[in-house]
């Protein structure tokens, strides 16, 4: 029955929020097999040990097996945003390109999990699986937004006789992704360089902590700027402005400044675990965040009035977002 009537819009967007929520749990539960020096606790692959699937009741060998079942329950999750996206009705294209992007990710996934063990957690394969990771989340918020139910925000700016956003405001977002990118891509960098490597016999890479750390820092800094500045003009600029992003905006800040408090206090602590973990956390919490919030405006600096959006919601293939 399912089959011949589709699911509806509304359906599918719950399934999309669910892959994306999978993506991010596997990051937080892939983290915490390196933070737990479990990294080799399974030390073949695709087998655990010895040709033997489940792991041995040990403790590292226990984290390491988990993560990989995390992994085959993201793996069901991302075929089910691709079954859904072929039974939506009415069916988009753009909704199954995405879809399918998650699937070729999961596969670069599993290709570089095996890589890492083989050669024995190398740091740059082991940052290569996290950012590939980070790509995937970035695919799921673009597939979920556009899965969503999106506000007329065309009707929106015919009431105020302008579009909510501005292409100056795109290109602060914009500004704001890159920046997001560059601390996540150093913050790797950091880890790769720190004690936390997998298993106390792995190999860091050895660059200066203390010049990386301040890159980081940086770059967190100046993402901290550009969020309070898209915030302050939304909150300030005209009603359609604050309905449009300014609460994502709000929310990218609020993240920012508890990724700084964290990252600060693990500095200083020396870099216990947990904290790193849930910096970890953070980084993919404000990568979702950032990207929310720049699709946000600019869906709305695109929607001039008379957009062509339907009263029910459901954008049409012709200005639906391309990217």
């Amino acid at each position: 029955m399912v089959l011949r009537q589709g699911i509806s819009a509304t359906t599918y967007r719950r399934i999309t929020l669910f892959a994306l929520a999978a993506l991010i749990f596997i990051i937080i539960t892939g983290g915490a097999v390196r933070l737990t020096g479990s990294g080799l606790g399974c030390s073949d692959w695709p087998t655990c040990e010895d040709n033997r699937l489940v792991a041995d009741l040990e403790y590292h060998a226990m984290v390491e097996f988990v993560n990989r079942v995390v992994t085959g329950f993201v793996s069901a999750a991302v075929a089910l945003a691709v079954l859904g996206a072929l039974l939506r009705r009415p069916r988009r294209r753009d909704l199954t390109v995405c879809a399918f992007g998650l699937v070729a990710g999961v596969a670069g996934q599993v290709v570089l999990g095996g890589l890492v063990v083989w050669y024995h957690l190398s740091p740059w394969l082991v940052i290569g699986h996290f950012l590939l990771s980070m790509v995937l989340v970035a695919n799921a918020v673009v597939l979920h937004h556009r899965a969503g139910w999106i506000e007329p925000v065309g009707a929106l700016a015919a009431a105020g006789g302008r579009p909510p956003a501005r292409r100056a405001d795109v290109r602060m977002t914009r500004l704001l992704v890159a920046l997001s990118a560059l601390a996540i891509v150093s913050g790797t960098l950091l880890t790769g360089a720190g004690p936390h490597g997998g298993d106390p016999d792995v190999e860091r890479l050895q660059f200066d902590i203390g010049a990386l750390a301040r890159l980081h820092g940086g770059a967190m800094v100046l993402c901290a700027v550009v969020a309070l500045l898209v915030w302050a003009l939304a909150e300030r600029g005209p009603p359609q402005r604050r309905d449009a992003f300014a609460a994502p905006a709000r929310l990218v800040v609020v993240v920012i400044a508890a990724q700084a408090a964290v990252g600060y206090l693990q500095y200083f602590t020396g870099v216990p675990p947990l904290l790193v973990g849930i910096h970890i956390a953070g980084a993919a919490a404000l990568w979702t965040g950032v990207l929310r919030l720049h699709l946000a405006v600019r869906d709305a600096a695109r929607c001039a009035p008379d957009s062509g959006e339907e009263r029910t919601g459901e954008r049409s293939p012709r200005t639906a977002p391309v990217g």
